[in-house]
């Protein structure tokens, strides 16, 4: 169970961020890291290619971080976690909606050596649906060091404004410059927050509030699994998909309809203890 109380969510509001030293086991946390060598190399467990494959073994370049976006299309251990109803919960509860939905999933790994991914603001690429707005659940897979590229948050930048997407997100090499520009000019000495924790832990953050990572300069592996939640009762902007990632997840839209699709966006929580059918029957195969 993820316990978030009412001083919690006063936190969340406050801070845009909420650390948590356990989010699932340790023995989960390797059991969904172990999976990740099979999704790199593209053996997929259910046959069923994930919607974005940012980097594979072989034909990428070895000094960026490997990104992979909706894996639970593709394994379902890693579903398993990401369509956990108790996250789903939780992140309503920070957010105030009456429900979950997933909007997509990351797993992310960044090997030793492995450059920057730029500080930015997750809701400035989704502007594809409304109510806009995410919240980020990130757990650890590994045991996060300030050597092994640890998340850094920054402190309250969810109430700094909205600002546009980065020109560069994987490999910058002055990774927080845009963070630092949006400080300045809102006259804010950023308070940059590590998320240094065992596996199995991580945090929440809000949509806007301003995220990145640096080198990994440790000899082991920095692996994450990231949940990003809406809001159930959000629905597509039909006049708006071409832009951040709504040209990859509007294929999903049906012909003037403004739905989004519960097989690809599922409801994981909701007050009325409603949640998309078929997820439990989903889950149970086994791999």
């Amino acid at each position: 169970m993820i316990d978030i109380n009412p001083k919690h969510s006063e936190k969340f509001q406050q801070d845009g961020l909420l650390c948590a030293e356990q989010l699932v086991s340790a023995d989960t946390a390797h059991r969904l890291a172990d999976r990740f060598e099979h999704l790199f190399t593209g053996n997929f467990e259910t046959g069923v290619k994930p919607d974005e494959i940012n980097w594979q073994m072989g034909e990428n370049d070895e000094s960026l971080t490997r990104q992979i976006c909706n894996a639970w299309k593709a394994d379902r251990i890693i579903a398993k976690t990401v369509l956990d109803e108790e996250i789903g919960r939780a992140c309503a509860s920070l957010a105030n909606w009456p429900g979950s939905r997933l909007m997509h999933d990351n797993v992310l790994w960044k090997p030793p050596g492995a450059r920057p991914i730029g500080f930015h603001q997750d809701n400035s690429y989704l502007d594809w649906f409304t109510p806009i707005g995410i919240i980020t659940c990130w757990i650890a897979l590994d045991d996060i060091t300030p050597e092994s590229g640890a998340m850094e948050l920054v402190r309250g930048s969810h109430r700094w404004g909205h600002f546009p997407m980065p020109d560069q997100f994987h490999g910058p090499e002055h990774y927080k410059c845009h963070m630092e520009t949006a400080a300045r000019s809102v006259g804010i000495l950023p308070e940059i927050i590590s998320i240094e924790v065992s596996k199995g832990g991580g945090s929440f953050h809000h949509g806007w509030t301003w995220h990145g990572s640096g080198y990994n300069r440790s000899l082991g592996p920095r692996r994450a699994l990231v949940v990003h939640m809406c809001s159930s009762e959000s629905r597509f902007v039909l006049d708006n998909l071409g832009h951040g990632n709504g040209a990859v997840y509007a294929r999903y839209r049906r012909l003037g309809d403004d739905t989004m699709d519960e097989n690809y966006f599922p409801i994981t929580w909701r007050q009325d203890g409603y949640r998309s059918a078929g997820i439990d029957t989903y889950l149970q195969v086994k791999p």
